[in-house]
């Protein structure tokens, strides 16, 4: 999407900036653990220095629910000093002992930049990333290959190309490098407002086309006839064949009152394959990631309720305050039951994901289980939790339902809060730090993967759902939604809806309220 979350578990880090001070022009002279003692006979100068050891704590927040500091704060912090540029005291607290190893330093300085960024990179992917063998190969020895094949090159794209294709080599997808730029964007998604047309974009993992998730309802790219599922194949008469989807954000992004220019492969009114160019302006737009509406409901007894429907389209960090203020005012209008939807959302932060799981559930439940690197599980615990409601609760979800939709949807249903209807659920069960870097851009790192509740792995297996609904003729929720409130008439159209209605009914007949 213009500012991409999806599929990342993710939550912010920072790390602290450096103070420069020139030493020498001709290498880089960065302290590293004492596992690159196979480095000592190759001529590269190293000098032994002693730094302390690294503080581990959990902490709780302030919502009620333990934190590993280490895992969803500030993970990696300072891990790498550069003498030829920048300095950093002994006090780091990434390694408990280090050395010093000298680098030859590119002349060009886009090179030089990427050259700090690279050794930053590295450092802070030895502490904390999830699998400690990267992907079974010599992660020290990756760092001096890198190095070498980075000094000759003269610009900072080629530079880069060196990073990424480093971090390739770990064999996970979602550890890696995006822009100052593209950082932005990121941040901006993730806060909840940004200048562009509305669009939800992601790169499908096996071909790496541009599809389009979903739109802002009522935003510029819905109004032009843009749908999810729409493949985009250009942006202003330039091919997206290899863009990733936080650059495909970049060129949809723009001032207020221009325009862009999209080609899109899609399908016609008659179901038939076509290619569509569309000229759409650009908008202020509102990243409220909930709409809602209240659906009048007779049950078989006749007896006519209301339900609340919420949508949920991503976690941000807005995500759980406006899910609870929706909560509050649905309970004051006498709602009696509610469906919960998650289709189509991608995910993003992770302690936005146990916000809103905390807002259905009492007590001291585990709402998620995380396995560090070295195989630890920890659980993460509600604190004397008190749901908001106690009325009935069914959970929509679908093929697109990712990272922290999976979550809480588990958290739900294991903790025997919610039945799942939908389909089986894109079964990713990792989670990402994201780390400022010095040049400004930011580094993606799978930190631990997770497990439900009930232990169950959720990692390219997904979440099945309790009752399956037909996608056939499922209407899609793209059309119920203006200025936030969705059409409870078009909604009741929605087949997934209606089997939830039912299975409302029958909890409600079994007295399943507490």
């Amino acid at each position: 999407m213009e500012a991409l979350k999806s599929n990342l578990d993710c939550t912010l880090s920072q790390v602290s900036r450096f103070s420069s001070k020139p030493i020498s022009k001709l290498i880089f002279t960065s302290r590293f653990p004492p596992r690159l003692n196979n480095w000592r006979n190759k001529n590269l100068g190293v000098k032994s220095v002693q730094c302390l050891g690294k503080k581990k704590s959990n902490s709780q927040s302030e919502n009620g629910c333990f934190m590993n500091e280490d895992l969803f704060k500030n993970v990696g912090r300072g891990v790498v000093g550069f003498a030829a540029a920048m300095s950093l005291c002994c006090g780091s607290p990434a390694f408990a002992e280090s050395l010093t190893v000298a680098f030859p330093v590119s002349h060009t300085r886009e090179v030089n930049t990427v050259q700090r960024t690279l050794v930053e990179a590295w450092g802070l992917i030895r502490e904390t990333f999830v699998d400690p063998t990267f992907n079974h190969q010599d992660w020290d020895m990756k760092l001096q290959q890198t190095m070498v094949e980075m000094f000759p090159l003269r610009s900072e794209d080629a530079a880069y190309n060196k990073l990424k294709g480093m971090l390739s080599t770990l064999g996970d997808p979602f550890t890696r490098i995006i822009s100052p730029k593209e950082y932005q964007s990121f941040r901006i998604g993730s806060d909840g407002n940004l200048q562009g047309v509305g669009l939800f974009v992601n790169a499908e993992p096996k071909t790496g086309h541009l599809v389009v998730l979903s739109c802002i309802e009522n935003g510029p790219a819905a109004r032009a006839g843009i749908h999810e599922g729409d493949e985009l194949m250009e942006i202003n008469g330039e091919r997206l064949d290899g863009v990733a989807s936080e650059a495909a954000a970049l060129k949809l992004r723009g001032r207020v009152g221009t325009t862009v220019t999209v080609k899109v492969h899609t399908v016609d009114e008659m179901g038939s394959p076509c290619v569509r160019e569309v000229k759409i302006p650009r908008e202020v737009i509102n990243l409220s990631p909930i709409s809602s509406a209240v659906i009048l409901h007779r049950a078989p007894n006749g007896h006519l309720s209301k339900t609340g429907y919420v949508k949920l389209s991503s976690f941000s960090q807005t995500a759980a305050i406006e899910m609870e203020n929706t909560i509050h005012a649905m309970e004051d209008q006498g709602v009696q039951s509610y469906i919960l939807d998650l289709r189509n959302n991608p995910g993003g932060l992770v302690t936005a994901g146990l916000d809103v799981a905390q807002i259905w559930l009492d007590g001291t439940e585990t709402l998620v289980n995380t396995i560090d690197r070295d195989g630890n599980m920890l659980p993460i615990n509600m604190i004397d939790g008190h749901a908001l409601t106690h009325d009935p609760l069914v959970v929509l979800v679908n093929e697109e339902s990712a990272s922290a939709s999976e979550i809480l949807a588990g958290a739900l249903h294991d903790n025997g809060r919610a039945t799942l209807i939908g389909h089986r659920t894109f079964g990713k069960g990792k989670i990402q730090s994201v780390t400022e870097l010095q040049d400004g851009s930011a580094l993606f790192i799978t930190v631990a993967k997770y497990l439900s509740p009930a232990l169950h792995d959720i990692d390219e297996v997904g979440i099945a759902p309790d009752v399956q609904c037909s996608t056939d003729i499922l209407n899609s929720p793209k059309d119920l939604f203006k200025d936030g409130r969705s059409s409870a008439s078009s909604l009741e159209r929605d087949s997934c809806i209606l089997v939830a209605e039912h299975q409302l009914d029958i909890q409600e007949s079994k007295g399943s309220a507490s």
